[in-house]
This record gives structure tokens, sequence and C-alpha cells, in this order.
């Protein structure tokens, strides 16, 4: 199946989950709540447990047509078979994941706050850039923070941008009007009391 990317709500799995079928039921919800893409991320040394998160997640996402995207490795995306890979400025190039997973993969470079980065994720074959983070981060509270009107300056090299850091109810809306096409969450999704009411209180975003 060739994935494409898909503008909307952009849900990233938290680090830890008690059990695989606590987080593919979760996912799930996010997916049924109206989430576009999902983003697999995982810093643990179990390559077993992995491979057999991201087999149960790419299963799921398949359900509902949306690509489901590694975390910083490219080897785990190709074995699961996932949609692409999402990459790092310390992960491997944009060349080297592409000869990995092929032309049709779906490459998400991470920016931060710099348009010179983009420019060059762009120049060499990325198909979206994220900046962040645009509000302040629970999960990464020393990130670097990237100002709303990047996203509006990043929109006119031409890829899909996504938003990432902080995001929730209250703010999703200014990054979009700034020039978001996607929003990437955690938190926000994975914290919710009703976690299919968060993915469409979100997917209503665009909507309005």
């Amino acid at each position: 199946m060739k994935y494409l990317f898909n503008p909307g709500l952009y849900v990233i799995t938290p680090q830890c989950y008690p059990t695989l079928n606590l987080l593919t039921g979760e996912v799930r919800l996010a997916l049924k709540g109206g989430a576009t893409m999902v983003q697999f991320r995982d810093k643990s040394n179990d390559d077993s447990w992995r491979l057999e998160t991201t087999e149960a997640l790419k299963q799921v996402c398949d359900e509902f047509e949306a690509p489901l995207i590694i975390n910083d490795d490219a080897e785990l995306a190709s074995n699961c078979e996932a949609a692409g890979v999402h990459l790092g400025r310390d992960d491997i190039s944009i060349t080297e994941a592409r000869e990995i997973l092929g032309p049709d993969a779906i490459i998400g470079v991470s920016c931060y706050n710099s348009l010179s980065l983009a420019q060059a994720a762009a120049s060499e074959g990325a198909n979206y850039l994220a900046f962040g983070s645009v509000f302040q981060s629970g999960t990464k509270p020393d990130a670097v923070h990237c100002p709303l009107e990047k996203l509006g300056e990043a929109a006119e090299i031409g890829l899909p941008v996504v938003a990432i850091g902080g995001i929730t109810h209250d703010n999703g809306r200014a990054a979009i009007r700034a020039g978001a096409d996607s929003l990437a969450v955690s938190a926000a999704i994975f914290t919710a009391p009703d976690i299919r009411k968060a993915a469409k209180a979100f997917s209503k975003m665009w909507k309005s």
C-alpha cells in the first residue's frame, strides 16, 4: 500500500504502556476520533517488543488507512512495513532512510525552529517538516522553542508543516492559523479521560 501524508491530527504514542492491547486499543480510539497519522515513539532497547508492537500498530492503522510512522528507526520501519520514519538531527540522513525504505516512504524531519534545516530537508527529499516545541512541552520541557510565526514561513517551502510540542485543545487552533497542516499530539490525547472524544475535538479544528 502506498501511503500519503494526511494533514490533521498526528498522534504520537507515549513512551510506556503496561500491555500491548492497551496501547493498540487507545490508538484505535484516537483513530476513531479522527486522527490521520500515528507515530510510534519508543526509546527502549527491546527489539523484539518494538517489532511486535509496531506490527500490531500497523494492523490497527491499516484498518483506518492511516500511515504509521516510526520515530528514529528506519530499520524498524522497514521490518514492520510502516509507512515511513521521522528523523531528528542525530539520526541517519534522509538519503540513508530513503535507501532503506524506498521511494514511496513518508520521511518526516524535525526542524526545531530552523528554516535552514527545513530548506535542506526539503532539498534532500523530505515529505514533511516538523517544527517545535511551539508551546511549553510537558513531554520535553527542555525542547527548543519555535515561535508560531515560523510555521507560516516554513509553509512557503512547499511541504506539509507539522507543529509539535505542548499542543492542547486550547492552543491548537493558533498553530493551525499560523500555518500548521498537522498537529502532533501525545499527552493531550493519551492522558485524556475519553481518548476518542479528545481526538474528535482536535479533528474539528480543521473544519472550523
